[in-house]
């Protein structure tokens, strides 16, 4: 860990919010949930979590977060950002879970449901992904490839070059995203273990 990264948890009432400051607590890095200007002003690395559907969480992200701060200190400023699961998946234009909902629009693509070939949906569990190795978010991660899943729904990039990471389930889909300092996963650090622990401190060695 580094003494000089301090973490910001964007709060809109995700249900994974708890688990993943408690991981990088756990990680031994300075971190806080909040919301507040100052506190995403002042933070390093910005983490944005996300459970459930995508128009929904859209919906409380736009009324709980102060999107212009955000877009200042990511798109602006160029703090690394990392989306979780929906947390991810609103980075896209849009998304047609529920009816056709508009994302944040930081990623150029769609959020579409995944066609599973009689799979159960949604995909619940354990996937290994297939990653570009010289990706900083996948530094060290040779024989580690399993991560945990919850989706039925998942990010179709405008730009393939954007996708830096895949997983199949039914069908081959995206895992991973990534725009500049903007990343995105589909799956759960905080529920995967080593590899996610791995993954985490690869995002905050990022500067």
């Amino acid at each position: 860990m580094s003494a000089s990264v301090r973490v910001c948890i964007l709060d809109y009432g995700s249900g994974n919010v708890r688990s993943v400051y408690n991981i990088v607590s756990y990680l031994r890095y300075a971190v806080e949930v909040s919301n507040s200007a100052e506190s995403i002003r002042a933070a390093t690395h910005i983490i944005l979590p996300g459970v459930g559907a995508f128009g929904a969480a859209m919906e409380k992200i736009r009324s709980f977060i102060p999107l212009d701060v955000v877009d200042e200190v990511v798109r602006e400023q160029k703090k690394p950002f990392l989306g979780i699961c929906v947390g991810m998946q609103v980075l896209a234009d849009k998304g047609y879970e529920h009816g056709e909902h508009a994302g944040l629009g930081w990623i150029p693509g769609e959020v579409k449901r995944l066609q599973t070939n009689g799979l159960a949906l949604p995909h619940i569990g354990w996937n290994d992904i297939s990653f570009d190795p010289a990706e900083p978010l996948f530094k060290k991660f040779a024989a580690i490839r399993d991560f945990y899943f919850v989706h039925s729904f998942a990010f179709d990039a405008c730009d393939r070059s954007l996708v830096i990471a895949e997983a199949e389930y039914g069908q081959l889909f995206t895992a991973a995203v990534r725009s500049d300092n903007i990343y995105g996963v589909q799956f759960h650090p905080e529920k995967s273990q080593k590899a996610g622990q791995l993954l985490l401190k690869n995002f905050f060695d990022l500067s």
